[in-house]
């Protein structure tokens, strides 16, 4: 008489366990993906652009201008953030100033357009965008963070075109080995996001997964602000990160920036070489000055909205 063991056990269970919840997790997946399709159908009704569509090569570009007046100001946004980051900024100052805030291609109201996502790419279709749309210059450019790479390459392509400059909490292009550590972070956080939105998890989760540095209109309008589409177009730009900051490097001399008026602002609370840093960007200019902002936070337009409206202001001033 021989003994027989008892088919399966412990392992086969655990496997059956894992079988299913990984059908139970495609399948809500695949529920979320169809109630995300569509959704986004009726985003044109829901979520219209507060501004115009303009053609720029292969693509439109979303461009919203407000007030009246010159030189025209011109929002540019950081990473994965777009016309809608700028709302309070835009609101405080048009009512003296003509302001203009735009997506970047592939951001929110913006389609999607060609590669390489650089710095020097987005800064040339940043002009050709206001030529299209008649906004004349100079301007008064105003970014944040990687937002300032691009008017700092605009800057330098179209001096002419440069009435001032206002940079907020910057990227250093500089900083090459943390740029370079933080590209697959990025990339990885993007696209994580990227599936949250896909799978409708964004839009249904109210404001839960919403920035909480985000403006009013960027929460309401949060699945296209920050859906899959705005993602993906923030992780071609993560990717670029070290091509886009070399381009900045190649525009830093001397004098670079002449006398016009230039504002450079960092939080509060920043290390000693980033404060050096952002005093010798300052320095680029004979009228160029660094602002210390009371606030640590790297939305320094979200956090201290009237530091912000006042150095734009100043600047326009002054050119």
């Amino acid at each position: 008489m021989t003994d027989e063991k008892p088919r399966g056990g412990r392992g086969t269970r655990l496997r059956r366990i894992v079988v299913w919840c990984a059908a139970l997790v495609a399948l809500v997946a695949a529920a979320g993906f169809g109630y995300e399709s569509v959704a986004r159908r009726a985003d044109g009704t829901r979520h219209p652009a507060p501004g115009r569509l303009v053609r720029v090569g292969d693509h439109r570009l979303h461009l919203h201008c407000t007030g009246a007046g010159t030189p025209t100001v011109v929002l540019e946004a950081g990473l994965a953030e777009s016309s809608a980051s700028w709302d309070v900024i835009q609101r405080g100052l048009s009512g003296g100033a003509r302001v203009c805030a735009y997506d970047r291609a592939g951001y929110a109201w913006s389609q999607d357009g060609p590669p390489p996502r650089t710095a020097w790419h987005a800064a040339g279709e940043l002009r050709a965008l206001l030529s299209a749309a008649g906004e004349r210059g100079p301007y008064v450019l105003a970014g944040h963070s990687y937002g300032g790479n691009i008017v700092r390459v605009f800057a330098g392509r179209w001096p002419d075109l440069a009435a001032g400059l206002v940079l907020i909490d910057v990227t250093d292009e500089n900083a090459a080995d943390a740029l370079n550590l933080s590209r697959p972070l990025l990339a990885a956080q993007f696209t994580v996001n990227g599936l949250l939105a896909r799978t409708g998890l964004l839009r249904l989760s109210g404001e839960a997964l919403v920035p909480a540095e985000a403006t009013a209109p960027a929460r309401v309008h949060a699945s296209v602000v920050y859906g899959g589409r705005s993602m993906d177009a923030a992780r071609a730009e993560a990717w670029s990160v070290l091509d886009s900051a070399a381009q900045v490097r190649a525009t830093v001399r001397p004098g670079a920036w002449g006398d016009r008026p230039v504002v450079v602002i960092v939080p509060s609370g920043q290390p000693a070489i980033a404060v050096d840093q952002a005093r010798r960007l300052a320095a680029l200019s004979t009228r160029g000055r660094l602002m210390i902002a009371a606030t640590a936070e790297h939305y320094v337009q979200a956090a201290q909205p009237e530091l912000v409206i006042g150095a734009i202001r100043d600047v326009v001033a002054a050119r």
